[in-house]
C-alpha cells in the first residue's frame, strides 16, 4: 500500500471504530434515511448524530443528498467492499505466518519411523 491508500485505511476503520457509526451504517446500508430520522434513532443529539454522518461521508462510507429541506444519506457497497478487501489482505498475512510456523514445527518434530 502507498501512502495515500494507508491514509484512506486510516480513515475507513476510523469511521467503523465507533458502535454508532457503525450502527448508523447499517441502516443507510438497507436504504436511504434522512439524518433527521437517523437522529431520532439514538439518545443523542441531532449535531452528534450529524457528525457521526459527517465522519463516515469523510471516509466514504455514505454519500448524502439533498431533496428539499432533508439530508438523505446512503450507504456506499464500493466503500465497504474495500474495507473487507482490507481485511481480506491482512488475514492473508497472518495466514502466510501460521504457515511459516507449521512448517518449523514439523522440521523441529522427530521422525517417527
Amino acid at each position: 500500500m502507498n501512502g495515500d491508500d494507508e491514509d484512506r485505511a486510516d480513515a475507513l476503520f476510523r469511521a467503523l471504530s465507533d458502535r454508532t457509526r457503525r450502527d448508523i451504517m447499517r441502516r443507510v446500508l438497507a436504504g436511504e434515511h434522512s439524518v433527521s430520522a437517523l437522529a431520532a434513532k439514538y439518545d443523542m443529539t441531532f449535531a452528534a448524530v450529524q457528525k457521526h454522518v459527517a465522519v463516515l461521508e469523510k471516509a466514504g462510507l455514505i454519500t448524502k443528498r439533498r431533496s428539499g429541506r432533508e439530508h438523505l444519506a446512503s450507504g456506499d457497497v464500493t466503500a465497504l467492499r474495500s474495507v473487507a478487501a482490507m481485511l481480506t489482505e491482512l488475514e492473508q498475512v497472518w495466514r502466510g505466518r501460521i504457515g511459516r510456523i507449521d512448517e518449523l514445527i514439523a522440521l523441529d518434530s522427530p521422525k517417527e519411523g
